[in-house]
């Protein structure tokens, strides 16, 4: 192969791969399932999200919430559910907005139509039994999207959604967590946080509550409000 050709075929293979990354992990892709990543921008709201719970850290969250009258939209994993039915009715009696998080929280490249299907079924069923919810919200674990989730979602009614903002505080220190948030966020943003680890039992979260509770009162003055993703996706009328 002369050099020309092997040129052309190394971009063709990189822009390939470039292409299969976006569709896998760009928060504005839906190439594998309807998806969405911000709500309506014609009004100043944000909608706080949660992933990975619920936990032993949740309630302490959800006193956290209700002091600022903030409804959110928690992403739920089955077998933290499973482990923690009551903390997941408590996250609905307080009128939060239930998504889906898949059951065990792999990530879905190169897993099999059958397995991803199972994941959300299976995170379906135990949520609605814990909560009488059936979720209508699915966030894929660490926001990867793979073949054959689509078909999925169709079957079981669910709408992908992605972030405006990706918090980072499974990583980052309180003081960080809200400099990312209140440094970007915009009208119709949807913010991802973590009131768990995966399924890790007995969290520490403690970054996470700090930051909430700095951030919330800030982005209040600056004329922000609070919906769930469900609300923050209808247009005003």
């Amino acid at each position: 192969m002369d050099s020309g050709a092997w040129i052309a075929g190394s971009a063709a293979a990189a822009g390939a791969g470039a292409g299969m990354a976006y569709a896998a992990r760009g928060r504005s892709s839906s190439l594998f399932g309807p998806s969405v990543y911000h709500g309506d921008r014609g009004r100043r709201s944000l909608a706080l999200t949660f992933d990975d719970g619920p936990s032993e850290s949740t309630p302490a969250l959800l006193d956290l919430l209700a002091k600022s009258g903030i409804r959110a939209t928690f992403f739920m994993c089955g077998l933290n559910v499973a482990r923690l039915p009551a903390v997941a009715r408590e996250v609905r009696e307080a009128g939060h907005e239930i998504g889906n998080h898949s059951d065990t929280h792999p990530r879905f490249d190169f897993k099999s139509k059958t397995f991803i299907y199972h994941e959300l079924s299976q995170a379906q069923v135990k949520i609605e039994g814990a909560t009488g919810v059936a979720p209508k919200l699915f966030r894929a674990p660490y926001g990867v999207r793979w073949f054959g989730l689509g078909s999925a979602q169709k079957r079981l009614d669910l709408l992908g959604v992605m972030w405006t903002i990706l918090g980072r505080d499974w990583r980052l220190s309180a003081p960080d967590i809200a400099a990312r948030i209140t440094g970007r966020a915009g009208a119709g943003d949807i913010v991802c946080l973590h009131d768990g680890r995966g399924v890790e039992s007995k969290p520490d979260i403690r970054a996470t509550l700090a930051a909430v509770a700095d951030v919330a009162p800030r982005l209040e003055q600056s004329g922000f409000r609070f919906e769930t993703v469900s609300e923050i996706l209808r247009p005003l009328s």
